[in-house]
């Protein structure tokens, strides 16, 4: 019997919406609060799998979630793009000079803040899940109260649709990863792109000198973010992902990367979302 994926947020959630359309519609869930709680799911092998958005096209990286995969030594085995759509939800009968407040999750916030310069009267009010927020004022028939969440939790929750497509820029998208505990056997031909994580001496030319490796072997960098060592200030550490042709190049780099960057570890090889 296969096991449910771990999500962050309930049914409803984009990160549910991800499970439906990478694995199955009928995929259950294991709905968690918080990305810490998920990942406790997965060591606790409650699940095999976690869904983890990773970065958004508006408002950047989730830094927390890179430094969760690392420290749990957890392995991305996939990756999907979701076109996030946020939607401004409510009890049916109600209009937008109804609503009071509107909770939900800080990034949904910050994706929305320009269409509430419109409704001053209206306090923001953040959340631990977008979903949940429209739960909430389901079973509780909080009048006064919206939520910014998607078309599958108005349908879900019965509420209705105040307004469409509220976000500040219409192409909003989430990059989410597939996440195990173990590393998945794909086929090399399959995989086209890694992620990777090493760290490097505070000196003039220690990143050129890697990222010129990853071009010498025909690697594009898509991504690259950095993360302070706590336990050694000015120390950083480089999450990287890059795509490639042909997986000898990246085995290549990879035996020279090694060599030279401390604490080399690759996070993930898996197939692009976007190839």
């Amino acid at each position: 019997m296969k096991k449910p994926i771990a999500i962050q947020g309930i049914k409803g959630s984009f990160h549910h919406e991800v499970v439906q359309s990478y694995f199955n519609l009928d995929t259950d869930v294991v709905e968690c609060m918080t990305f810490d709680s998920a990942v406790d799911a997965l060591l606790a092998e409650e699940t095999e799998h976690v869904v983890m958005a990773l970065e958004n096209s508006i408002a950047g990286s989730i830094i927390p979630n890179y430094a969760l995969i690392d420290v749990h030594n957890l392995k991305i085995v996939g990756e999907y793009y979701l076109d996030i759509q946020h939607n401004l939800l409510a009890l049916h009968g109600q209009a937008i000079k109804d609503i009071q407040e509107v909770h939900s999750h800080p990034m949904a916030l910050l994706q929305c803040k320009v269409f509430f310069r419109n409704y001053p009267h209206i306090k923001l009010v953040e959340a631990k899940d977008t979903a949940d927020v429209a739960k909430q004022i389901s079973n509780r028939s909080l009048k006064g109260i919206a939520a910014i969440a998607s078309k599958n939790a108005a349908n879900l929750y019965g509420l209705e649709i105040l307004a469409e497509r509220i976000q500040t820029i219409n192409h909003n998208e989430t990059r989410f990863v597939i996440v195990k505990q173990e590393k998945f056997e794909t086929e090399k031909k399959v995989i086209n792109k890694a992620s990777i994580k090493f760290e490097l001496d505070h000196k003039r030319g220690s990143l050129a000198t890697i990222l010129n490796v990853m071009s010498d072997c025909k690697l594009n960098l898509t991504k690259i973010q950095s993360l302070p060592k706590i336990e050694t200030p000015w120390k950083y550490a480089f999450f990287v992902d890059v795509t490639f042709e042909a997986y000898k190049n990246y085995e290549k780099s990879i035996s020279i990367m090694q060599l030279m960057a401390e604490n080399f570890k690759v996070l993930g090889e898996y197939k692009n979302a976007r190839s």
